[in-house]
């Protein structure tokens, strides 16, 4: 008689936006289906488009309301709901998404025998923009840093503000690089857009977070000795805090020819500007480990970003790009146009980048080290 391996299950909780929406689908896109089974759950309003296995089959789903901003009584009854639900599935492991989903799962969790993942993409006590706030939300994440709980890290950066700030024991703490798949270019048409020849280009809404403010100052300076200088500034959508003051500064600095601002677009274009821009640039306060960036190493793309968490852990400074200090205008302006007016150096910091990718940050290569953490945790 032959006997089956069960497959490992693994539910997921999260908000299925952003960043945190394309971990979840190349985690899909690329694991042993034959070996592990998931289950999402995520909020009502996220992204709506299906999951499905690479075969076609459809992943199960629950929607929920739930909200990104504290809300005691809507995240009770939410928490209630996904209690039942974990009774339902009993899942093998856990594995909880950013804030929100960290806590609705680690909160539901206490009721069974399962280990939690989480993964913070980024913590939200760095997003604080006062200190009250920090400090609340950090000890949310002490508080359940020291319950059945292990952090997932998407990159050393994140696995050390864990150990450090947070309070998790060493023993409790994993990494799994945010990774992508190797991209091909399609050659999309992107004659629509009248972008110009050369240019640089990121993504990033305009937010707390991103800093586009110093971009714009730092294409200001720029300009002074590069009057054709052009910046495509991807991700400017509806949910964009700081949208109209971006545009404001950009009229201000007369700049307009200089800076083409581009609201949703399909990530198959995105990727197509990205492969036909000079470099890529970024000048985040904090990230967790940026697809944006790793989606450019994958493209051979040098990267003059800001010296913070996720940034540090994708470009090494003089070697496939340059760290500039955060608000330091005048650094990052000076690198843009040494990089731009020295073709073999671009050259080799292409080259490296690409290097840094295979090694690092390919997901064809490192899809088996979740598997193996998953099967590793799942006690049931």
């Amino acid at each position: 008689m032959i006997v089956m391996n069960k497959k490992t299950k693994v539910l997921h909780v999260l908000h299925a936006v952003g960043g945190v929406d394309v971990y979840l689908r190349l985690l899909i896109e690329t694991i042993n289906h034959d070996r592990f089974e998931h289950i999402i759950i995520k909020g009502i309003n996220d992204n709506a488009k299906s999951y499905f296995t690479p075969d076609g089959l459809p992943i199960k789903v629950y929607e929920l309301h739930i909200k990104r901003e504290i809300n005691l009584i809507n995240d009770f009854k939410v928490i209630s709901q996904v209690v039942r639900i974990f009774k339902k599935e009993n899942p093998n492991v856990i594995h909880a998404h950013s804030a929100k989903g960290g806590i609705i799962a680690r909160t539901a969790s206490m009721f069974f025998k399962v280990n939690v993942l989480h993964t913070p993409h980024a913590y939200s006590y760095l997003s604080a923009d006062n200190k009250l706030k920090r400090k609340i939300f950090l000890l949310i994440e002490s508080f359940y840093a020291k319950r059945n709980s292990y952090l997932l890290a998407t990159s050393k950066s994140e696995m050390e503000r864990g150990i450090k700030d947070v309070g998790y024991k060493r023993n409790k703490v994993l990494l799994f690089n945010n990774s992508v798949l190797p991209i091909k270019i399609k050659g999309k048409d992107l004659t629509e857009m009248n972008l110009p020849k050369e240019y640089i280009c990121t993504v990033g809404r305009p937010s707390y977070q991103k800093n586009i403010e110093m971009m714009v100052e730092v294409i200001k300076k720029v300009k002074i000795t590069k009057p054709d200088i052009h910046l495509v500034l991807m991700g400017v959508g509806e949910y964009s805090p700081n949208k109209e003051k971006i545009i404001q500064l950009i009229k201000q600095y007369n700049l307009q020819e200089n800076i083409t601002l581009v609201k949703w677009m399909e990530r198959e274009k995105i990727l197509e500007i990205i492969a036909k821009s000079k470099l890529y640039i970024s000048t985040s306060k904090y990230e967790g480990l940026p697809y944006s960036i790793i989606e450019s190493l994958s493209l051979a793309k040098s990267c003059i970003v800001t010296n913070c968490d996720g940034n540090r852990d994708l470009v090494k400074d003089g070697f496939n790009g340059f760290l500039i200090n955060n608000f330091d205008e005048n650094a990052m302006s000076k690198k843009i146009c040494k990089v731009l007016n020295d073709d073999f150096l671009r050259h080799k910091l292409e080259k490296h980048s690409f290097d840094l990718f295979n090694k690092e940050f390919n997901l064809e290569k490192n899809i088996s080290k979740l598997e193996r953490i998953y099967d590793r945790l799942k006690l049931n």
